[in-house]
């Protein structure tokens, strides 16, 4: 217990020392954590939820459609009703095709004759007001939030003017603006409403598409296929007007709205993976030279290595703990909204599973062990004396080299001699810029492509729900990796100007500027950005080509330049800072503490 207080003791005190590495590493892989769990729980996440609402409003097993209301069509329907694997029934109903008008979008709607007291079979779930009485509409919740209309405005349905009187949620059609489920025109995008039955004969007229429904409830949930196939026949001997929808067929339909967004997560999820290794081997390795001098201290007073190696490695992994636990929270709030973007289910019960847990566990103590274990290790077979007097290291010099480096300015000189002592610091920081560049030009791709609204005749006053989605996603991963980027750059170029304090003080001796140290600084960022941005044009456009339809419109060459050439004032911006604080440190200090 005692050597677990110690190492507690020992985590706690260089948090509060250091307070801002603490904050960039939970923040980066919280980042990371979050957009990977919201990635991997898009699978299968809308069949969740559809059982959810099958369950809460005793949705049907199997549906099937029959043209028109006429004897032929009703019985048809009704012999299915009569079958020994039929457990409950509700209908034949009579459902219209029509437009709605409201707010001054128009769009086309399934209107369905309802009874004041549903079935056994389909009882849609009132969510905002009540259920359908003389007089009153009742609109399904996701065309509801579509045409953002809410319990007592007006509606027009059919060319009548009718008050809004409830909001439901039903499994018995797919979501919206799938209501016509294939019948009558396959590619008609449509919303669900409820009439009272008698209401609806007011509004029917002659050149309105009539057809009925009845809902079915099976002994065996499963066995919908055995049904279809066993039945098909006798009711429709020619199966060419009976259209059939099992439940099955209403998940996978629903699962269209997730198409695109599970990828574009994951692979947001596994760049900003990157980009949290980046940043934290950026931290491991400025902490390297405080370590070892730290393990020298251990050491001095009697520390063994296992203990030297848990103070070392728990405040890693305790941050990485922490900010997993966060990211898991963080991917529970906003998972619902991602999940259902047209609130047609309902989301009782959502949130990462085990398997999501233990898999973003894994990979966020896998960041911390790779980019910390490296510097742990060299650390630990320092010798003690070594450790303690941790005495830098002279570079070697090569007179070719030094003639033609006299040749260059001031800045550029140190610029290059940072990137040259650390190359590999260098390739990260153009890999960072190449990792933000790639979303971004995937961005200016995805709002480049024409709006399809679900209007009537493509008309965009009602958003196209699966492309919006898309839209806000990919936004949302590229605001993440840009903030990543931007921890990263302050990280690397401050751990650069500590790291160069000696080099920088000694350049400063004899006649460099601070004005010119900071302008050294940031070159050193400078020269890989451009590189690294420019690369991350093509590999945006690979990106986003899956998930265009049809014929790609391409966004303006300059928007695309434009955005690869902002990163070079957006990189000066970030480092002026950090590299000016560390440019007016006081040469005297910095070789005095270096003599000692």
């Amino acid at each position: 217990m005692g050597r677990i207080l110690l190492v507690f003791r020992l985590v706690l005190a260089d948090v509060r020392r250091h307070p801002g590495q603490a904050v960039m590493l939970l923040v980066s892989i919280t980042a990371a954590t979050a957009m990977l769990s919201v990635g991997m729980s898009l699978n299968g996440a809308t069949e969740t939820l559809y059982r959810q609402t099958r369950a809460a409003t005793a949705g049907p097993d199997f549906v099937a459609f029959s043209p028109g209301t006429g004897r032929t069509a009703t019985s048809a329907l009704t012999s299915l009703a009569h079958a020994p694997e039929v457990v409950a029934h509700s209908g034949p109903y009579r459902q219209f095709y029509t437009t709605l008008t409201a707010h001054g979008a128009t769009a086309n709607v399934v209107m369905q004759a309802a009874d004041a007291t549903p079935g056994p079979t389909d009882r849609p779930l009132v969510t905002s007001g009540t259920w359908v009485r003389p007089g009153g509409v009742v609109i399904e919740r996701g065309f509801a939030n579509a045409l953002g209309v809410h319990v007592g405005d007006h509606v027009t349905v059919a060319g009548h003017s009718l008050p809004l009187v409830g909001i439901a949620v039903t499994a018995a059609y797919t979501v919206y603006p799938f209501a016509q489920m294939g019948v009558d025109g396959l590619s008609d995008y449509s919303g669900l409403v409820w009439l009272n039955e008698p209401d609806t004969r007011a509004l029917v007229s002659p050149h309105m598409s009539v057809t009925s429904a009845i809902y079915l409830k099976l002994r065996d949930p499963a066995a919908t296929g055995a049904f279809l196939d066993s039945h098909r026949a006798s009711v429709d001997p020619t199966q060419a007007t009976t259209h059939f929808v099992t439940w099955q067929d209403m998940a996978v339909q629903d699962s269209v709205m997730l198409k695109d967004g599970q990828p574009i997560l994951v692979i947001g999820s596994w760049l900003l993976c990157f980009l949290a290794i980046a940043g934290v081997a950026t931290l491991a390795a400025g902490r390297a030279a405080r370590q070892t001098r730290r393990v020298g201290l251990l050491k001095a007073v009697g520390a063994t290595p296992g203990l030297i190696a848990a103070v070392l490695l728990a405040e890693y992994l305790t941050l990485v703990l922490l900010a997993d636990a966060l990211g898991l929270t963080v991917a529970r709030l906003t998972e619902p909204t991602i999940i259902n973007p047209t609130a047609s289910l309902i989301t009782a019960a959502t949130g990462p599973t085990g398997t999501t847990i233990a898999v973003t566990t894994i990979i966020a103590l896998a960041v911390a062990a790779l980019t910390t274990l490296g510097p742990t290790i060299r650390a630990l077979r320092t010798e003690t004396v070594t450790a303690l007097a941790d005495t830098a290291h002279q570079p070697q010099h090569r007179a070719h080299l030094t003639r033609i480096s006299a040749l260059l300015p001031t800045p550029l000189l140190l610029g290059l001699r940072l990137i040259a002592r650390r190359p590999g610091r260098a390739f990260l920081h153009a890999c960072t810029m190449t990792a933000a560049l790639t979303t971004i030009t995937a961005l200016l791709m995805e709002y480049a492509q024409p709006a399809r609204g679900y209007g009537l005749d493509g008309s965009p006053s009602l958003t196209n729900l699966k492309d919006a989605q898309g839209r806000h996603l990919m936004l949302a991963v590229t605001a993440a990796l840009i903030t990543l980027a931007v921890i990263n750059t302050i990280t690397i170029t401050w751990t650069t100007a500590q790291e160069a304090r000696p080099t920088m003080a000694i350049a400063r001796t004899l006649g460099a500027t601070p004005g010119q140290i900071t302008a050294g600084l940031s070159v050193a960022q400078l020269l890989p950005t451009l590189p690294g941005a420019l690369a991350g044009i093509p590999l945006g456009i690979i990106l986003c080509l899956p998930f265009t339809a049809g014929n790609v419109t391409w966004p303006p060459a300059w928007s695309l330049l434009t955005a690869a050439l902002a990163a070079l004032p957006a990189t000066a911006a970030l480092t002026a800072i950090p590299a000016r604080i560390a440019a007016r440190r006081s040469v005297a200090q910095t070789l005095s503490a270096e003599a000692t």
